[in-house]
């Protein structure tokens, strides 16, 4: 299983690891183009994206709908604001989790005057969002532990490409397994 981004597998892979209690299941976040070229050539069973792609050997179906959100330092400027857009966030600088497939390229992106702290280490990351000010990401499906984001505001980001609705994607001809 590939998907384009880690909120996916949170949901999927526990019930296909329920279903299918005898067999190795590997995931993996890969980039887009990758995600599709993999399921074309039958490299993996399901694909997940963030947009509906048919083709005639293909399934597809919406799984889910993830709003991207901002973490902000209570006493900061922004945190008179209860929405906020990629535009209003550029120039800022942030902390990102490695391992966030498209949302990483979308951010650098959307924000190109910000700078981007990507972090490998789970802990480390935690420990930085919680004793520094610059700013982090959050999902209505990423969650942190609850002292982690005492100190910040969480304002959702408005623009349409972060709210990016998913898909499943197999080869119909798989389609008795799912």
């Amino acid at each position: 299983i590939a998907s384009c981004a880690p909120a996916p597998l949170w949901l999927l892979s526990p019930n296909i690891s329920f279903y299918y209690p005898d067999n190795i299941i590997s995931f993996s976040i890969c980039e887009i183009d990758q995600v599709i070229k993999h399921i074309e050539t039958g490299q993996i069973d399901i694909g997940i994206l963030p947009f509906e792609y048919q083709k005639d050997d293909l399934c597809t179906t919406h799984f889910f709908t993830e709003h991207l959100s901002v973490c902000i330092p209570f006493g900061h400027s922004l945190c008179s604001y209860d929405k906020l857009t990629f535009h209003d966030l550029n120039g800022y600088n942030r902390l990102l989790w490695d391992q966030l497939g498209f949302w990483t390229d979308l951010c650098k992106r959307k924000m190109p005057a910000s700078k981007f702290l990507i972090q490998t280490d789970e802990s480390e990351f935690l420990e930085l969002v919680k004793s520094s000010t610059l700013f982090c990401f959050s999902t209505n499906y990423a969650s942190y532990p609850d002292e982690i984001l005492n100190d910040r505001k969480r304002i959702p980001i408005v623009d349409d490409c972060a709210n990016v609705e998913y898909w499943v994607v197999w080869k119909k001809g798989n389609t008795y397994r799912f």
